[in-house]
């Protein structure tokens, strides 16, 4: 016999019990954006390495350690896309959607990094993503912001997430506190660890960053990126943190937060659980406005964030907030002559009329009793019986499965999904 194939270490399947989880999870995402008034919009899986390069950063940990890339058969560099801000950018710019434009664009989808696998983080893990593009100022962060909490109060989560926020001024700003933190990380260089050793010359703001307790000691005395901000990057913070106190979101300052990709400037926020350990990390976005023109574009102002549906999932499973429904609603079950022909036809009739609803059609025969006990497998709720009287009368009867109590009332096939929808709806 041959050996059997299995997944590959990190990239997980999806089984039906899953899938209903998700599905439940991704129609609360979609009716969301949808009530904001976003567009979707979905780009491919694989695109040109060297779009991630510019955007991500060549030093960042996801380009140096963690894009899966390979060079096709045409010698050109690919890579599984990491992330999906950068194949957005690139999609607006191609099909010139953002030039002198506003958009307000979502996606969905998996995306790829060679990580460690473990609890809420695998290699292929997938992610909602918002971008917005051609606004600047605050009151478009402070929505994105709502717009978030806006789900998580759907799901009935808002008081297990915290929101942190944090300003990383402007590039210019940046580059002045950049130069005090490099004198700061050299003047403790032999107290660092090996990462924050390395990142000291090639990524100083990554080691604000830092989970090692005793650089996080260390950086206590460290200097403020915030002593650095000029008028306009205080306005901004100071509007941004006004409307959120006014939307009633609270919040903690946290001015270690920098994110983990590089083209981030000004606002920059997570949505963090204590519920989950150490991944703890649900949601995080802020602004890039240089990126645009990073990529070959004009200048053009643009914000997002991204949810990471996995570490969600896990949330929402592990605080009791949504439950596998794998369930059927209607089980159709039938004996005796030409049965099979009446059930598929009363089967189509239902679906048509029951559109909501998840019917299936017994299929490969069998007594009543291995009908039914296939019923109760499938949670049905309702059974829809066709035997020989039914079939000679056009009529169904209509079984509460969910009461056993409850009589067996036979319909005109024309009346019963009204029937079965009063059932499915007590």
């Amino acid at each position: 016999m041959a050996a059997t194939i299995q997944a590959i270490r990190g990239m997980n399947d999806l089984l039906p019990e899953d899938t209903s989880i998700w599905q439940q999870v991704e129609k609360v995402l979609r009716s969301t954006m949808n009530s904001y008034g976003y567009d979707e919009v979905r780009m491919p899986i694989v695109e040109k390495t060297n779009l991630f390069c510019r955007a991500i950063g060549e030093v960042t940990d996801v380009v140096e350690k963690e894009m899966y890339s390979f060079e096709d058969r045409s010698g050109d560099n690919l890579s599984l896309r990491p992330e999906g801000t950068a194949g957005c950018v690139r999609a607006c710019l191609e099909h010139s959607l953002i030039y002198n434009q506003e958009q307000r664009l979502w996606y969905m989808g998996p995306m790829f990094r060679h990580e460690r696998p473990q609890k809420g983080r695998y290699r292929q893990f997938h992610q909602m993503g918002v971008e917005v593009f051609g606004l600047n100022g605050p009151d478009i962060d402070a929505e994105l912001i709502s717009l978030t909490y806006s789900i998580w109060k759907k799901f009935g989560i808002e008081n297990e997430l915290e929101l942190q926020l944090n300003s990383l001024g402007s590039a210019e700003e940046r580059a002045a506190y950049r130069e005090e933190l490099v004198k700061f990380l050299e003047a403790h260089y032999d107290e660092l660890d090996e990462d924050c050793q390395r990142r000291t010359h090639t990524n100083p703001l990554r080691v604000l960053d830092t989970k090692d307790p005793k650089v996080i000691e260390i950086l206590k005395d460290a200097p403020k990126l915030s002593d650095f901000f000029g008028e306009e990057t205080r306005a901004h913070f100071d509007s941004l943190r006004r409307m959120l106190d006014n939307l009633g979101i609270k919040y903690v300052l946290n001015d270690r937060l920098v994110r983990g990709l590089d083209y981030y400037n000004l606002t920059v926020f997570e949505w963090v659980t204590t519920a989950l350990g150490a991944q703890g990390t649900v949601c995080g976005g802020g602004r890039y406005d240089s990126l645009v023109e990073q990529l070959g574009g004009a200048p053009t102002r643009a914000v997002g964030f991204g949810i990471g549906l996995e570490r969600l999932i896990l949330l929402l499973t592990t605080l009791g907030k949504i439950q596998a429904n794998p369930n059927v609603d209607v089980y159709v079950v039938g004996s005796g002559e030409n049965s099979e022909l009446k059930m598929l036809e009363v089967s189509s009739i239902l679906r048509e009329n029951l559109p909501s609803y998840r019917i299936r059609n017994h299929c490969g025969g069998g007594n009543f009793k291995k009908q039914f006990k296939k019923a109760d497998k499938c949670g049905a709720k309702v059974a829809v019986i066709i035997g020989e009287n039914e079939i000679a009368n056009n009529t169904v009867t209509v079984k509460d499965m969910l009461n056993q109590d409850a009589p067996q009332v036979e319909y005109p096939v024309t009346e019963a999904a009204a029937a079965i929808k009063e059932l499915l709806n007590k």
